[in-house]
């Protein structure tokens, strides 16, 4: 899919612009402040229920990801996605995501998806294949109606360690522990997921490969590993370099660049990317569910990630959506510098839509 480059925070389209841009333009112009702030979620859902989309709607929330593991197949997912897609305005609709790695990470199965293979076995095929494979997988995900695949792993695992990485190695879940090879394999994803028409999302910068606990369900987890120009990077700054649609932001605290703050909270860990040119998304990890934000309250976790320069924010407990929206909203109307992160990040989930086709501009 095309990159582009968001224009300033002001809602008003220049006279130049291309149509994308103008487009987004107009858009964000006429969303009022909690049109934007919902823009900036992504809430996990199931089935679709009537309780689920009465939320989405309330919330006026941009971004969905299909939880739990489902084997009615394409058919079934469609029809869940249709029912959500109903929340939405019909100009512009949900952007629905799934954790569709492979191996023990594939939420959708069933007639129409491919039984998807471990990071650990794809790394062994050659790049062509995977590429090639890889842009099946994303077309059966768009026939569904699923536009965002929070994959891959861009994750160094060190060689050994393995078994001792309880979020990537021990799972399969990673490509290798040479960054040079998981940059190729990387890349091999992502230009099959944009053939497709799916925007891919690499994770867990900057990193989550020499880590023992995994966030999900432990607190305090730090890398004093890596340092702010460590090779084990590479694979992630060459996605972002190649404009990658999507970085998706670790809950790791990571010592030798932020020993403050969690990577999601941190504008030294984002500034990696931002401050290389980096214009695409920066969506969190799960910042609803996750043992490793327990101590953070929860009207904070969404507008401090949007103030550090991130972009969406994933929260699976659907539970939580409403204080972490109101949350942003509230901080946004009391922080003129925060208000302004908000134009900009919607301004950026804009331009992924529009480039996913999904941003509908008369």
């Amino acid at each position: 899919m095309p990159s582009h480059t968001p224009s300033s925070a002001s809602p008003s389209a220049s006279p130049t612009a291309d149509p994308v841009t103008a487009c987004v333009d107009r858009t964000l112009a006429g969303m009022d402040a909690a049109e934007r702030a919902g823009q900036l979620f992504m809430i996990g859902v199931t089935g679709g229920s009537a309780a689920e989309v009465a939320l989405l709607k309330k919330q006026r929330v941009g971004a969905v990801i299909l939880m739990g593991q489902t084997a009615s197949g394409m058919r079934g997912t469609k029809a869940i996605v249709t029912r959500l897609q109903r929340a939405a305005p019909t100009e512009l609709p949900l952007l629905v995501a799934a954790d569709q790695e492979g191996g023990l990470v594939q939420r959708l199965k069933g007639a129409g998806f491919s039984t998807i293979p471990a990071a650990r076995t794809q790394a062994t095929w050659p790049d062509a294949t995977l590429r090639s494979r890889a842009r099946i997988w994303a077309r059966q995900l768009r026939a569904a109606g699923v536009t965002f695949d929070l994959a891959p792993v861009a994750d160094i695992v060190p060689a050994g360690f393995e078994r001792a990485n309880a979020p990537i190695g021990r799972l399969r879940r990673g490509y290798g522990s040479d960054p040079a090879v998981v940059s190729r394999k990387v890349a091999a994803v992502v230009a099959g997921f944009d053939e497709a028409g799916v925007a891919a999302a690499v994770k867990h910068f900057p990193g989550i490969g020499r880590v023992r606990g995994n966030t999900d369900f432990a607190t305090g987890v730090v890398d004093r590993t890596t340092r702010p120009d460590d090779p084990a990077l590479r694979p992630f700054l060459d996605a972002a370099d190649a404009g990658v649609a999507a970085v998706m932001i670790s809950t790791v605290t990571y010592s030798r660049i932020d020993p403050k703050h969690q990577a999601v909270y941190s504008a030294k860990v984002l500034g990696l990317l931002r401050d290389r040119g980096y214009a695409g998304v920066l969506i969190t990890d799960d910042v609803g569910a996750a043992a490793s934000l327990r101590r953070i309250p929860v009207s904070e976790r969404g507008w401090r990630f949007v103030a550090a320069g991130g972009d969406l924010v994933i929260n699976v407990a659907p539970g939580l959506a409403t204080r972490m929206i109101d949350g942003l909203r509230s901080k946004a109307a009391k922080d003129p510098s925060v208000a302004a992160r908000v134009n900009a990040s919607v301004r950026r989930v804009l331009t992924l839509k529009a480039d996913l086709g999904l941003l509908r501009c008369g």
